[in-house]
């Protein structure tokens, strides 16, 4: 793991933001195994994918300046000058706006799921005539779900959806996460079931956490294509949203 930062020299020893940085071979799906410092150290050498899982502003009074966009560039040229086999850079990153869209939207999700997949859901949940409070309170266990069961797969789904197509009336992403790696370029590449299984990721978003791909030839065209109203998303997630 890597750490950079921003720094003044009017605020000495302390940066005005910073990034944390994992190397690996192939792109992270769950938090736990980047924070396990029992792990046995990797093979640099063989690392092919650089994840952002932690970007931090620490001073409040700048809140709002693009610190963010100019230290991911940076740190991208200095990664790549050190380890030029790095093929990907993307993130890990929280949905922290996901359960509140959820609660609110779930009752019109719901009843705009097909028919096959409603009743594939109240067969594993042996309830007929599910209704949207009820499919909350099991969501809301996502440790307790198979990842492959018809419900998780409509909980993946709903968070493809509002990181895809849900936009405000203003044009920016719903999710304070998302418009800042979106409006920097990356795109929506992938929904990892329990990402985050803390009870804080459950709590902000049933456990879901979602990897943003730099793709450094398409950041332009990404940013582009997000100022005319559709958010740029690989194949697997248009996928969840079939």
């Amino acid at each position: 793991r890597r750490c950079y930062g921003f720094f003044h020299p009017r605020l000495p020893g302390e940066p005005l933001i910073f990034v944390e940085v994992a190397l690996l071979q192939g792109m992270a799906d769950s938090m736990p195994p980047l924070l396990d410092e029992t792990a046995d150290a990797a093979d640099l050498g063989k690392a092919t994918t650089a994840i952002f899982y932690s970007i931090s502003n620490t001073q409040t009074g700048l809140k709002g300046v693009g610190f963010g966009d100019s230290l991911i560039k940076r740190v991208v040229e200095t990664l790549r000058a050190e380890f030029p086999q790095l093929k990907e850079f993307a993130t890990l990153s929280p949905i922290p706006g996901f359960r509140g869209w959820l609660g609110k939207q779930a009752d019109a999700l719901w009843t705009a799921t097909p028919a096959r997949t409603r009743q594939a859901i109240e067969k594993q949940l042996a309830t007929p005539g599910l209704a949207a409070d009820a499919l909350l309170a099991a969501v809301d266990k996502p440790k307790e779900l198979d990842d492959k069961s018809p419900l998780a797969r409509w909980l993946q789904s709903a968070a493809a959806r509002f990181l895809g197509k849900e936009l405000a009336p203003n044009g920016r992403p719903l999710d304070a996460v998302a418009r800042f790696h979106l409006g920097n370029g990356a795109r929506v590449e992938r929904v990892n079931w329990l990402g985050d299984p803390s009870a804080k990721g459950v709590k902000q978003s049933y456990g879901l956490m979602v990897n943003y791909l730099y793709d450094l030839k398409r950041l332009d065209k990404h940013r582009a294509q997000l100022a005319k109203g559709s958010v740029p998303v690989s194949k697997a997630v248009e996928n969840l949203l079939d």
